[in-house]
């Protein structure tokens, strides 16, 4: 049995039922690193002799425990975003100002993963501070695209989007401002997922009731995204922001068979996808990755779905998403500027000046804003009736992920996409940042390549609140394409 080649579902059921140990499976892992790490730089902190000690404790446990009572994870080995503190490990956030930070007490997500039965292995590389959809830092270097090292692996999730597609590991966490789990997925062929804000708390965080950035969950297909959020969703006493779908509702997902209520060969028939390229606001995208997505939405057609041009009205998430970001990276990282200014990247710098600049007519204008673009998406998505203006309703929006295939990896960031001049560091990723603003469940499933072998991600959004079911429809389109079998010839 190569663990190598199983899925996270399928790994797991082979742990609980001993027909693997956690010792044989943790060695495979890091054989798999010394393989394939130095190619890439994904992985940039190892804690080997922890990891052992814990999978001998997994398999002691498993020896002595029937196995429907070993947790869901039992004896997964993972390597963490190393921006998401980890107790008992260096977590760096990419920063020399962090460049030997070993936390005290970990992230939630990090303890409910590893209270599910994972085993902690090290971190993955980030932007400093997961400032950008570029994964470098001056602290581990630049995170290489396994399908061409000579380009990005896309950020901030970067080093995490790499180990699955090297097959290092079959589930990552990560995070999502402005597309970090989106992102780096559609530029390594798998699958991120960015949930409605509270499914995953945000937890300890100096601002508990920031909505913007979100925590997560990544891997090779969508059911192994659905297994991951049934063991880190849920609601936490530390976040006080609703909860709107239980972990319980993706467990139950899991047990669901494709396409329920609906034809094996149609399982999205009545679902009603919306497609646009450019949001409906000239958002400029590489005419190769316009016409993949124009491609597979009549791939979803073939499965059913009715799919109609439309767009919901998205002119006030561009300032809904800069000026929360600007407050939101300022509220987090004004201390660090102030004290460590030469150690700090640039992009940090505009950032959190950004912030201290906000007024409070600012303020009071980005959160009508913000009252507005939700009335929209509730349109949209069928809440006030009137849809697209039209009278149509739509369960799904299918998007460009990025605006962009991979760009080669010495860039610090694209200066131009489809002829079109970009004036910050996170312009050219207005395809995710926009979709971050409407506070609207998305996720990024792999579509394809370019003519070159570039991957090509493919952004299906729902309603706020209505995960399951936009998930349910991606691991339809998932399991009827797997492109995400295409492994990178590393």
């Amino acid at each position: 049995m190569d663990p190598l080649s199983l899925s996270a579902r399928d790994l797991s059921t082979a742990l609980r039922r001993r027909r693997i140990s956690a010792r044989e499976v943790l060695e495979t892992h890091y054989a798999r690193i010394d393989a394939v790490n130095p190619a890439v730089n994904a992985v940039v902190t190892q804690v080997r002799e922890q990891a052992h000690a814990q999978a001998l404790a997994a398999d002691e446990r498993a020896a002595a425990t029937a196995p429907g009572d070993l947790p869901p994870l039992h004896g997964i080995p993972m390597t963490h975003k190393d921006t998401h503190a980890t107790a008992g490990i260096r977590t760096t956030s990419g920063s020399p100002v962090f460049a030997d930070l070993v936390p005290r007490e970990s992230d939630a997500v990090i303890e409910r993963f590893q209270r599910a039965g994972v085993i902690s292995t090290g971190k993955n590389n980030v932007p400093e501070f997961a400032a950008g959809s570029h994964t470098y830092n001056e602290v581990f270097g630049t995170t290489l695209n396994p399908y061409d090292p000579t380009r990005s692996a896309g950020g901030s999730s970067g080093g995490a989007a790499v180990t699955l597609a090297t097959r290092i590991q079959p589930l990552a966490d990560g995070s999502d401002m402005g597309g970090s789990l989106r992102n780096p997925a559609a530029f390594n062929n798998v699958v991120g997922f960015r949930a409605t804000p509270g499914v995953v708390p945000n937890a300890p965080a100096r601002d508990p009731r920031a909505w913007l950035g979100q925590k997560g969950a990544m891997a090779r297909s969508v059911e192994d995204v659905i297994l991951a959020l049934s063991v880190i969703a849920g609601p936490d006493p530390r976040s006080p922001l609703w909860c709107p779908t239980p972990a319980g509702a993706f467990a139950a997902l899991l047990t669901e068979e494709v396409g329920r209520g609906s034809t094996p060969d149609r399982p999205l028939a009545g679902v009603r996808v919306a497609v646009t390229t450019d949001f409906g606001l000239d958002v400029p995208v590489e005419g190769e990755v316009a016409g993949v997505v124009l491609r597979e939405a009549e791939v979803l057609a073939e499965l059913g779905a009715s799919v109609v041009p439309a767009c919901p009205r998205l002119r006030e998430a561009d300032r809904v998403f800069d000026a929360t970001r600007a407050f939101d990276m300022a509220l987090s990282l004004r201390e660090v500027v102030a004290g460590f200014p030469e150690q700090v990247k640039e992009e940090v710098h505009w950032n959190v000046e950004r912030g201290l600049a906000l007024t409070a007519e600012d303020l009071m204008d980005v959160a009508v804003a913000r009252g507005r673009l939700d009335r929209e998406i509730g349109r949209f998505f069928g809440a006030g009736g009137e849809g697209d203006g039209t009278g149509r309703t739509f369960d799904v929006l299918l998007a460009p992920t990025a605006q962009l295939a991979p760009f080669p990896a010495e860039w610090t960031w694209p200066r131009e996409v489809a002829g079109t001049p970009m004036g910050t560091y996170i312009e050219w990723m207005r395809s995710a940042t926009l979709i971050s603003a409407t506070g609207c469940p998305a996720i990024s499933v792999p579509g394809g390549f370019t003519a070159a072998g570039l991957p090509v991600g493919l952004q299906l959004v729902g309603a706020p609140g209505r995960d399951v079911d936009l998930l349910r429809v991606a691991r339809a389109y998932d399991e009827a394409t797997r492109y995400a079998d295409r492994a990178p010839a590393i």
